[in-house]
């Protein structure tokens, strides 16, 4: 039996395995979480459902008083949004492109994600989409940029547009209404494979930006050396081009959003993998300047993650995050919801979960909001998108990711990478 049929039956084993061995009821969530005690697997969770899509006037479910519609329709594995001040939306195409595998564990990890098209040929290419006459679906698409590699977290700065690649961040020169010209500006270098995405975020006064870069690994595995740089978001000065780790700790930062009454950068983490279903759970969190969020050591605050040669130090100076989004939730899109773009929904964070790939019972595959008030999280998470799982969780219709205010500042766009669709939610 070669690797690749070895591989599909260790994802055959562990999936039976799990559904007999059932998920704990205890959900990870909110400000004060019940987290399960850490369980040590010795062969990981894999479950995937298969990619299935929107078919036959499908659509995804809206929360009540919201409608949903297509914004755009027939992309490749669109990852993210970002809305230009003319009204242009630029849509991130990309998948991941993942190093060859070493073992049966990551042949059957790839192969689980195969299952939802999560990796192959990727598009490498930021399309620009156009809604004219208003009526809330675009009726022009050209290609903004293309040939680029994994290219995801988008920026314009005045006449400059930054683009995050898994291997560095570009910078090209911007005409309104245009597509770029030229190969642009490699300004910074990052190590790609493994968590691949770079997602970029402004800073208010538009003299920074900040950049996610994710871990190569799930718990440092191939060792620290091989994680410099990584777990980390990073800022990165505009005029002069310096940059450096502005916080770290963070497994997979990748959404970022300001806190338009404090002034805080916030964003979304993926922890790791391989303690149970709801051990860690991802999170929301505030970042200061400096701090260290634990990744490899500890996880929510000071919990030691004993897989890993310790480093005390590090874990006495560990922030717990702000605010739990559940185990495995792949919590990937953010953006900050201002009072009155959503009917029955005030100022907080929207969060695009993507949806878990490694736990017995699926969770994520939905699009919540958590209210905040002064500065704050300030009650429970509510939907406001889902539908995106069948129930016997065979099939996922679609996957949410990138999220962000549309450009009438009435509705809200969603990245679906399985659906090949922007979602508009609005007013019904």
């Amino acid at each position: 039996m070669d690797l690749i049929a070895k591989a599909t039956a260790l994802v055959g084993g562990v999936i039976a395995a799990t559904r007999r061995a059932g998920s704990p009821a205890i959900r990870a969530f909110g400000s004060e979480p019940e987290i399960p005690e850490a369980r040590a697997q010795g062969i990981m969770t894999l479950k995937m459902p298969a990619a299935e899509g929107f078919k036959d006037g499908r659509l995804p479910i809206c929360a009540p008083g919201l409608s949903v519609k297509a914004f755009a329709e027939g992309l490749d594995h669109p990852r993210w949004i970002e809305v230009l001040p003319n009204g242009d939306v630029l849509v991130a195409e990309s998948k991941e492109q993942p190093a060859a595998p070493k073992t049966l564990m990551d042949h059957a990890a790839q192969a689980t994600m195969r299952r939802v098209k999560a990796i192959g040929d990727s598009a490498n290419r930021v399309t620009l989409w156009r809604d004219a006459d208003g009526d809330g679906v675009a009726e022009h698409r050209e290609v903004f940029v293309e040939n680029q590699r994994q290219p995801f977290g988008m920026a314009l700065v005045g006449s400059s547009f930054y683009l995050g690649n898994t291997d560095g961040l570009k910078v090209f020169d911007y005409t309104p209404g245009q597509p770029l010209s030229g190969a642009g500006q490699q300004i910074v270098d990052f190590k790609p494979h493994g968590h691949w995405t770079r997602s970029l975020l402004v800073s208010p006064d538009r003299t920074k930006l900040y950049v996610g870069v994710g871990s190569l690994s799930n718990i440092g595995d191939a060792g620290m050396e091989a994680e410099e740089g990584r777990a980390a978001i990073w800022e990165v000065d505009v005029a002069t081009g310096a940059a450096r780790i502005f916080a770290s700790g963070l497994r997979n930062a990748v959404g970022m959003a300001w806190e338009p009454g404090t002034g805080a950068l916030w964003t979304v983490v993926n922890e790791r993998d391989g303690l149970g279903d709801e051990t860690p759970p991802d999170y929301l969190t505030s970042v200061q300047d400096g701090g260290f969020y634990g990744w490899p050591y500890c996880y929510w605050g000071k919990v030691v993650d004993d897989r890993v040669p310790q480093d005390a130090a590090k874990v006495a100076s560990a922030i717990t995050p702000d605010y739990a989004l559940g185990g495995h939730t792949a919590s990937l899109g953010l953006c900050w919801l201002p009072e009155g773009v959503l009917p029955g929904f005030g100022p907080g964070m929207v969060i695009g979960q993507h949806g878990s790939w490694n736990r017995s019972i699926l969770s994520g595959y939905r699009v919540i909001f958590v209210p905040f008030e002064g500065g704050r999280p300030s009650g429970p998470a509510r939907d406001i998108l889902t539908g995106f799982l069948s129930e016997d969780e065979r099939l996922a219709y679609g996957r949410p990711v990138g999220v962000a205010v549309g450009p009438d500042g009435k509705s809200l766009l969603v990245a679906d990478d399985v659906g090949d669709a922007i979602w508009r939610v609005s007013a019904a």
